[in-house]
């Protein structure tokens, strides 16, 4: 038998400390004060097993968010798979953006498009109760992460299975919200940091020698047919992407054109408003 305490030594000899220790309490069922207060407690043969298994997944380079199932996220914690992408703090301003432009609504009508795991439909949901909230991705893996996150949240997301735009006829919106795809098909970073396990179709078009903008020009594109009169839209996109977004936005005859920094002051959000 082997104590919680000799099992954390032993994992952080092969992966990040911080990493080994969340790794030992997931699978002890235990917080870091049980584990500094009670080290000697023991695993069993079948918990060690387990451990190891989870060790050698985050040794092998697959993100700690899939190997613990859990992400956080505007203080929550969300259930993410290898199916959605994991969740970045700097999305966290596309929702402070969007709670901003429909604070004056009583029950604003919210489109997510290319929800993923749903964090941002869920959390917009939890901030605005009043508010319709629709989530729409292509992909059914990602709509069922996002429904086990809606349910263990109690938030009432429409959730719409299709590409971008067509699951909603010509329905129209108070906010469009969107973190699509916008990573070039050739940048180097897909092939670092944990990247290549996550999904690809969620982090580039998949357009060879494109610049990323693909998705980001169909979503604009759509801004007059699904846009309410006066209604806004939010798209997240790469660090050196704000002027071309911004482009995008004033083509399709959107008003008020402009990028948010985020907390790295980096240009991470664009958008404007229908006339």
């Amino acid at each position: 038998m082997t104590s919680i305490a000799e099992a954390w030594r032993a994992a952080s000899q092969r992966i990040d400390r911080l990493d080994a220790r969340l790794l030992v309490e997931s699978v002890a069922g235990c917080t870091h004060a049980d584990l500094i207060a009670h080290p000697t407690r023991l695993l069993s043969a079948d918990l060690l097993a387990r451990l190891d298994a989870l060790v050698k997944r985050r040794a092998s380079g697959e993100p700690l968010a899939y190997v613990l199932r859990s992400a956080a996220f505007y203080g929550l914690e969300f259930m993410v798979t290898p199916a959605v992408l994991i969740p970045r703090p700097e999305t966290e301003l596309l929702v402070e953006l969007a709670m901003e432009k429909v604070r004056l609504l009583s029950a604003p009508r919210i489109v997510d498009l290319g929800t993923g795991s749903g964090v941002v439909a869920v959390t917009l949901k939890l901030l605005l109760p009043e508010a319709m909230i629709t989530a729409v991705d292509v992909s059914p893996g990602a709509l069922d992460v996002a429904r086990v996150n809606a349910r263990g949240h109690t938030a009432d997301v429409r959730l719409l299975l299709g590409d971008w735009y067509s699951p909603l006829g010509d329905e129209r919106f108070d906010l469009i919200v969107a973190n699509p795809p916008y990573v070039s098909d050739d940048d180097p970073h897909l092939r670092q940091n944990g990247l290549p396990f996550e999904p690809q179709m969620a982090l580039t078009d998949g357009v060879v020698g494109g610049d990323g903008l693909a998705c980001i020009r169909l979503i604009a594109g759509g801004a007059a047919s699904h846009l309410l009169p006066g209604g806004w839209m939010l798209i997240e996109h790469g660090y050196d992407q704000a002027a071309a977004v911004r482009d995008l936005l004033h083509a399709e005859g959107l008003r008020e054109v402009t990028s948010w920094a985020d907390l790295s002051r980096v240009e991470r959000v664009s958008g404007g408003c229908l006339r």
